[in-house]
């Protein structure tokens, strides 16, 4: 029997096979996992800024609690700024794994300098936190502001080259620091251009669902 887990996207669609993109990606890669995946209401942009964060957090707790009501046995927060990870960890009594979180642990089972590409200059604080030091560049794609820039073909294009800029500047890794990145699924194409490991977000929140609910 497959393990449901939940997944909270924090940009706004009706979009269903935009909704489900993160969802199908896991199942393919972790086939004993359900994924049934949510939005947070009245954000079309997700999460770009202090501003939209502190906006979506109520809406990530009301929705996580939702789920578990529900039945699932873990949620994720499907955005790298793990929004409400932390307080939703304290209200509901199964595991909560968040994206960045996620990533940045990979990253450093990868190796020791880890740059960061998000769609902002800084990744994103839970990001740096668990990076500290082995973290040696951050950087975004030119032209790129909210995730909804990376779904055009310029976007796509300038994150290669801000990719081989983190690979010019020391990294050995690279922690991709926005989920937009799994929805246009450019990690494999990147590590193809600059010759690291790419590390995606959401499919290292598999890693941690699968493992946090193995017997459950």
């Amino acid at each position: 029997m497959k393990t449901r887990i939940g997944l909270i996207r924090v940009l706004t669609t009706e979009d269903e096979n935009l909704l489900n993109a993160h969802g199908r990606l896991l199942e393919s890669h972790f086939p004993e996992l359900q994924v049934e995946s949510r939005c947070i209401n009245d954000q079309p942009k997700g999460i770009y800024d202090e501003e939209s964060s502190a906006l979506a957090l109520p809406k990530i707790l009301e929705l996580g609690k939702e789920m578990e009501r529900e039945g699932v046995k873990a949620i994720i927060v499907s955005c790298a700024d793990d929004p409400g990870v932390g307080e939703l960890r304290k209200i509901v009594t199964i595991p909560v794994v968040g994206a960045g979180s996620s990533c940045a642990s990979v990253s450093l089972s990868c190796g020791g300098k880890i740059g960061t590409l998000g769609i902002r200059e800084r990744a994103p604080r839970i990001m740096r936190d668990i990076l500290g030091d082995h973290l040696v560049s951050q950087t975004r794609p030119e032209g790129v502001k909210t995730t909804l820039d990376l779904l055009t073909g310029e976007g796509r294009e300038n994150a290669i080259s801000a990719a081989e800029h983190l690979r010019k500047t020391g990294a050995e890794v690279i922690a991709l620091a926005c989920t937009g990145y799994t929805t246009i699924g450019i990690a494999r194409d990147l590590e193809g251009a600059v010759g690291i490991p790419v590390i995606d977000p959401v499919e290292a929140t598999g890693l941690f669902a699968w493992h946090l609910t193995r017997g459950r």
